[in-house]
């Protein structure tokens, strides 16, 4: 074991959308600060932008195993880099509504109320908005959160067949928005952002416009490479005294007044319940025994529009559709988001889903995969699913399970079904018999995509249910704070990558108080 010799005032794990933005926000506080990342710098080649090493051979997710409730092993897709999963998301931040933050009834449960509520977190949304950069239009949108200010950039414009089809759907009644999307002013709007990394640097993630600011402090220092697999307390149980990270082989330990957990609300829930002693047994803060519990990822499908028209779109990925966020009056309980997913390029298509390429081409004679694609529009889809202390991170020995079962089903096949036939009065008007029948082949994401992981570790008042108080730090131990999707109570309809950024700059708040 090395015992490093210096001692921080602050130790952040997690280089992501909540430890990267919490680097950013404490860095100029002159606090000595280390940063832990268990990978390296994403690097930047010729390889990010193509379909077949990003889609097909996975390069940049991690090779790590982990194992589903049967104990079959899975590769999750998930981005161990500096600035963790932002650095391939697809940059669209939107805010929960105002009524997420509310007790909600689902057709399946309830949606349990927020502790703190929109008006907490507007001022956060509104400065992550402008950190992250972010492109959006106010007022086009019926489900829109009240804001104390516009969007700090103007959106980013439909292309013209994209234009086309948003004025299409609103033809059915509908409400098509511009999507929020974090880019910064060197995009070049190429086909290959969502699910990609920026081979440029364009693209607003925490490692670009969080860790790179921090780092030019010099109070501020980042260790790569560096694996954190356990935390140790004190005798009392009440403070972590010190770190320990594999780095090169080797255990070392590291000191600090403040350690903060940003690992993703899998991997943070996992080094809590591995760091497990004897004054807390079950695992670090895990008192209630909520650690790893009420697991939430969206239940998420990706849907192809195959249009008559050609779409020579480059960015298409600029509408999002939320008329259905609450429901409808045949099914009043929400339903959930849509957006548009990126373009669909040749090589993804058998790499993400070639059953449904062979049935395509089998429907649509002659068709080859360039013209699929080229007639192709990508569309996500998402519901909220509900929180259930069943579905949970467990750890047993070295081996991390995740136990889930998808809830809320039929609101996400309701909106599936809505939407398809919303596309399929889009199309009817072709002369092509195949296309007026509607194909919209979709594919539902399995477990291995945890991209909106959140709810291991929710916070609240009460410390027999939850684990962190309102300002993030666990009930357990005084000096020990979670920042990434962890301490949601409940999921909503919208990604959550915003809302933890916003967190972490409410928390940094906090943190500079109890620093001072």
């Amino acid at each position: 074991m090395i015992i490093d010799d210096q001692h921080y005032d602050i130790i952040i794990v997690g280089t992501g959308a909540g430890g990267g933005t919490l680097a950013y926000k404490l860095a100029p506080t002159g606090k000595k600060i280390l940063i832990l990342e268990r990978s390296n710098f994403l690097p930047q080649e010729e390889e990010n932008w193509s379909a077949v090493e990003v889609f097909k051979k996975e390069r940049y997710h991690t090779q790590e195993q982990w194992y589903d409730s049967a104990g079959e092993p899975f590769r999750p897709q998930i981005n161990y880099w500096v600035g963790g999963n932002t650095k391939v998301y697809g940059a669209a931040l939107l805010r929960m509504r105002e009524r997420d933050f509310q007790e909600v009834k689902h057709q399946d449960g309830v949606s349990i109320e927020w502790p703190l509520k929109y008006q907490d977190f507007e001022p956060y949304y509104t400065e992550a908005e402008k950190l992250y950069h972010v492109h959006g239009k106010s007022g086009d949108d019926p489900t829109e959160p009240p804001r104390s200010e516009t969007y700090p950039y103007a959106e980013v414009s439909h292309e013209a067949r994209m234009q086309t089809i948003a004025d299409a759907i609103s033809q059915q009644g509908l409400h098509p928005t511009h999507l929020p999307l974090a880019l910064k002013s060197d995009c070049i709007r190429c086909h290959t952002c969502d699910g990609f990394p920026c081979k440029i640097d364009a693209k607003a993630d925490a490692h670009t416009v969080g860790i790179n600011p921090a780092l030019s402090h010099s109070n501020v220092t980042l260790k790569t490479s560096a694996k954190v697999v356990r935390l140790h307390t004190n005798p009392s149980g009440m403070e972590v005294k010190a770190v320990e990270a594999e780095i090169d082989g080797q255990s070392y330990l590291f000191f600090a007044d403040i350690v903060v957990l940003a690992c993703g609300a899998v991997n943070s829930a996992a080094l809590l319940l591995r760091s497990a002693n004897d004054k807390h047994p079950k695992g670090l803060a895990n008192s209630s025994d909520l650690v790893g519990r009420n697991f939430m990822k969206h239940l998420m499908t990706a849907m192809v529009q195959l249009s008559p028209t050609p779409n020579p779109t480059v960015f298409q990925k600029t509408i999002a559709v939320n008329d259905f966020y609450w429901g409808e009056s045949e099914f009043p309980f929400p339903m959930g988001h849509i957006q548009n997913t990126g373009s669909i390029l040749q090589e993804m298509i058998p790499a993400e889903a070639s059953p449904l390429l062979s049935l395509m081409s089998r429907l649509v004679p002659g068709f080859g995969l360039r013209q699929l694609a080229n007639h192709s529009i990508g569309w996500w889809l998402q519901t909220e699913d509900l929180p259930d202390p069943k579905n949970r991170v467990r750890v047993v020995g070295d081996k991390l399970y995740l136990d889930y079962t998808p809830n809320n089903i039929e609101a996400h096949d309701r909106l599936i079904y809505r939407w398809t036939n919303i596309l399929k009065a889009v199309d009817r008007t072709s002369e092509n018999p195949v296309f007026r029948r509607g194909i919209y082949p979709r594919s539902d994401s399995p477990i291995q995509v945890v991209a909106n992981q959140c709810g291991t570790c929710r916070f609240g008042e009460d410390t027999k249910t939850s684990v962190l108080d309102l300002d993030c730090r666990t009930h357990d131990v005084n000096n020990l704070y979670v920042v990434d999707g962890s301490f949601f109570p409940s999921n909503s309809g919208v990604s959550p990558a915003l809302t933890i950024i916003a967190n972490a700059l409410r928390v940094g708040d906090r943190l500079i108080e109890r620093l001072h």
